[in-house]
């Protein structure tokens, strides 16, 4: 009986473990179809692949955690029917063998009983007393053979009995032992088909949740490609011909063309690591009346020295060449028509960061990530370009990786503020070298792929907010910096430029209301330090510049962003 129970009550956890398993299928499989289907473009497809594996491993979580709870008591509970069968079997064994020994037993004593059968027949008759009576024996001989009779009659009859009893009993516990097998063998079978399923059901979740996991792992790396788009992966630099302003990314146009309530955030610099020289503030400060020394030293600390650098250096796919007469003059990275003290700094600055490349035999890339190289400006440079190269010819900075980019935003790296006083203040823009040198990037809104205005917009005209827009962004901080990795998993552009399934706003304003979110800004402030925002607060709600800025390049439409590369510098406007 007890094992019998236990098996029954196994049976309805087994029972609510397929019902279990059956909704779980149900939810999932048609998300596992999905999921792994091929997309054309990876980048746009990512978000819903990491959406759908989030909710995918949610679920499996999910319906695997009751299972888990469970899974010691059902292996207790198997193991208790264990021993109860084993014990069920230890005893059937037994009394088969007892049984085996009795039907020996039984065998032999068949003659006997035969015997006896027939002898209590005779003696039934002969034991009757009238016979007895009519007999010729003496009174005293009479009772004494009736009593013998009568007694050996009991015997037998007793014998009798015994063994046809022990026979019917034999049979009997045999039918028994029969169907006892049966049933141990059919609750051994049921045993062992619900322990391998159990296992067997949570393995196969347990695999699932593992290969979900590493999936997971893999597109969140990806994640940060979205990040990366929108973060400064790349540093502007100015080319040969100097960029016009964008009048609706500019803070002009968002006070005259805006809408009246709107919000707009606007990133002191460019796509820049704000390390070394900044091309425009080089710019102003030659307009300043510094010559390309001061410019230098202002920027790394240190005044050129000469070097030989005559010889060939590599450039990537065009061989190797003339460092001074032909890579140099090839150059584009800053038009030829700014000051020339800027031109002579850009010279230098772009020797010696190549200088190290031609210094250790190694081949120097054509694009930004080294420094741009134009082989019809190498092969007809621009008489101010070349004055500027030549009259520089040898000079190089000792110790020094010689980066630069077009606009710092007013604070650069190591040297701190880069304005005419040195300080910043509430006014470092106005002071700021990158405004006397002209950069229409000094204080943007930027809402395009790239630094170029013709780049790709997503869709988005301006780059200007409404209140529950950037309400929508404060909700997506507050869940990436409170929520758990599946809520904020789907922290994502609504933009159909990225696609996947990301939140809507009011998907995304009820996740984050636990956490303290809001359903529309009125009121901003923020808080500047030094070359960094520090703290921005949207209707009472307070986040670090950081947090702040990785929500927006992670929620804002279209393809706005704060471009900057390992630091935040931004403010945010209301009109």
């Amino acid at each position: 009986m007890f094992a019998h129970k236990k098996v029954y009550r196994l049976q309805i956890l087994v029972v609510r473990l397929i019902t279990f398993i059956v909704l779980f299928s149900v939810l999932l499989y048609p998300v596992t179809y999905n999921l792994f289907t091929a997309s054309a473009d990876e980048i746009d497809d990512l978000q819903k692949q990491i959406d759908e594996l989030n909710k995918a491993r949610s679920l499996s979580v999910s319906a695997t955690k009751p299972l888990e709870g469970q899974l010691e008591s059902l292996k207790r509970q198997l193991s208790q029917i264990q021993n109860n069968l084993d014990a069920l079997a230890a005893g059937i064994k037994a009394k088969q063998k007892d049984l085996d020994i009795r039907e020996d037993k039984l065998a032999l004593q068949q003659a006997l009983l035969e015997t006896r059968i027939k002898a209590y027949y005779i003696r039934s008759y002969l034991t009757d007393p009238l016979l007895v009576i009519f007999s010729s024996m003496q009174s005293g001989d009479l009772f004494r053979e009736l009593s013998y009779r009568q007694t050996v009659t009991r015997e037998d009859k007793s014998i009798i009995s015994s063994i046809t009893s022990e026979v019917v009993d034999l049979l009997t516990q045999q039918e028994k032992l029969e169907k006892d097998k049966q049933k141990l063998a059919s609750l051994q079978a049921e045993v062992d088909k619900n322990a391998g399923f159990l296992a067997g059901e949570i393995k196969k979740a347990k695999d699932y949740q593992s290969d979900l996991t590493g999936k997971i792992a893999e597109l969140s790396a990806k994640q940060q490609a979205i990040l990366a788009a929108r973060s400064g992966q790349f540093t502007a630099s100015i080319g040969d011909s100097e960029l016009a302003d964008d009048y609706n990314a500019s803070i002009k146009g968002f006070r005259e063309a805006a809408p009246s309530g709107s919000f707009a955030v606007f990133s002191f610099g460019a796509h820049t690591h704000r390390k070394g020289m900044s091309q425009y503030g080089a710019r102003g400060r030659a307009s300043s009346g510094q010559d390309y020394k001061a410019i230098l030293r202002a920027y790394f600390g240190k005044e050129p020295v000469g070097k030989d650098t005559g010889g060939d250096i590599n450039v990537s796919g065009f061989g190797s060449m003339n460092f001074e007469e032909k890579y140099l003059y090839g150059i584009a990275e800053m038009p030829s028509s700014w000051h020339p003290e800027a031109l002579k700094a850009q010279a230098i600055a772009a020797r010696t960061y190549a200088y190290r490349y031609k210094q250790n035999g190694q081949s120097i890339c054509t694009t930004e990530a080294c420094q741009v190289f134009s082989k019809s400006k190498s092969d007809n440079p621009p008489d101010a370009w070349k004055d500027a190269v030549n009259s520089t010819r040898g000079q190089v900075i000792e110790d020094v990786v010689t980066f630069y980019a077009s606009t710092h935003g007013g604070f650069a790296s190591p040297i701190g503020w880069d304005t005419t006083d040195g300080s910043g203040g509430g006014n470092f823009a106005d002071k700021s070298y990158d405004k006397l040198g002209g950069s229409p990037w000094l204080y943007k809104a930027w809402y395009t792929q790239g630094y170029n205005i013709n780049s790709d917009k997503c869709g988005k005209s301006n780059p200007w907010l409404s209140g529950t827009e950037l309400a929508d962004i404060v909700n997506a901080a507050l869940v990436l910096i409170k929520g758990s990795s599946e809520e904020a998993s789907r922290v994502t552009p609504i933009s159909s430029c990225w696609g996947g399934s990301p939140y809507s706003m009011d998907e995304l304003r009820s996740v984050a209301s636990k956490y303290g979110g809001i359903s529309n800004a009125s009121s901003v402030s923020v808080i500047q330090g030094n070359g960094n925002t520090n703290q921005v607060t949207i209707d009472g709600v307070s986040l670090s510049g950081a947090d702040f800025k990785k929500a927006f390049n992670l929620r804002a439409p279209g393809r706005m962003s704060i471009p900057q590369s390992g630091f935040a510098f931004f403010n945010i406007e209301k009109k």
